[in-house]
């Protein structure tokens, strides 16, 4: 964990400051201003998520490290064509380790908070949550390991992904041209941040979009649609602990009112927003309710 520590300590303040000065910027250049109690609040869940850094590979760590010791190969980075499979193999992993975060309710929990800024900026980009590194996620990670990387190269590999992502969390950087069909960019993540019906669970790319555009979950930013931020039920309070907690104690309300094992297993895995007698709000309801049909459907 040594590199991957040094390597965390080293970008971790020029993130920081980035998005310090993105704020200044945006609060002199903006009659609406600049949300500095979202700002502070993203502020915290990095500090905090700082003090958990005691579990760095998560709960399912023993899973990982037995796959590795099972490996069909011995993979490293030390060649262009190392480095080339390292890559497009965390893109693949990390595309289907984001999409399960959008769909499946367990996992959306802990990503939610990600997705709760009401505003589209570089300090929304570091607000991950507490929690998301206990619940498991690991798993879609361990193709890597069978595959015969190991886990110390694996975890630098997806730090670095976080770290390009940083950037595309910018709602002031326009249209990229030709490098939308590729990578993941400004345009590509706006939409995927926005509540809009229309553009719910799309765009689950790390480095590239090239995984949403083979699998049917792009969707393209568009001028007569604006981007409308957060949740589809907006966060109204800037408590981090309310933030963090307020989807799990939601879940467990559910849970207790299930009437059956299926009703806790589709509150569980089901997609966020669904309700037994169809009443929900889940991507596929409210997309019907505007007649939308761009895009993945859940």
């Amino acid at each position: 964990m040594g590199p991957i520590l040094k390597l965390y300590m080293v970008l971790l303040p020029l993130v920081l400051g980035s998005a310090l000065i993105e704020g200044l910027w945006l609060s002199r250049s903006r009659a609406n201003g600049y949300d500095w109690k979202e700002w502070a609040t993203s502020l915290g869940d990095v500090a905090v998520r700082r003090l958990l850094a005691f579990a760095p590979y998560g709960i399912l760590a023993p899973v990982y490290f037995r796959i590795y010791d099972h490996r069909l190969f011995t993979l490293s980075a030390d060649s262009v064509g190392g480095v080339l499979l390292l890559f497009v193999s965390l893109e693949f992993s990390y595309y289907w380790f984001h999409r399960a975060s959008h769909t499946v309710r367990y996992f959306w929990n802990s990503h939610s908070v990600h997705h709760s800024p009401n505003s589209f900026t570089l300090a929304a980009a570091y607000r991950l949550g507490w929690i998301g590194k206990f619940s498991g996620a690991t798993i879609f990670f361990t193709p890597m390991a069978l595959l015969g990387f190991e886990p110390a190269t694996v975890m630098i590999a997806l730090q670095l992904n976080l770290i390009y992502q940083f950037w595309i969390h910018a709602d002031w950087i326009p249209r990229l041209g030709w490098l939308e069909y590729v990578l993941n960019t400004p345009s590509a993540h706006r939409v995927h941040h926005s509540r809009n019906p229309e553009y719910l669970d799309a765009n689950y790319g790390g480095v590239l979009i090239v995984f949403d555009r083979l699998f049917g979950s792009y969707i393209e930013e568009r001028a007569d649609v604006p981007c409308r931020y957060g949740l589809v039920t907006p966060v109204t309070t800037y408590n981090p602990i309310r933030i963090n907690f307020d989807p799990w104690i939601g879940l467990a309300k559910d849970l207790a009112s299930a009437r059956s094992i299926r009703e806790a297993g589709m509150f569980l895995f089901g997609p966020p927003g669904w309700r037994p007698d169809g009443t929900g709000l889940t991507t596929r309801e409210l997309r019907a309710g505007v007649g939308g049909t761009q895009g993945a459907m859940t």
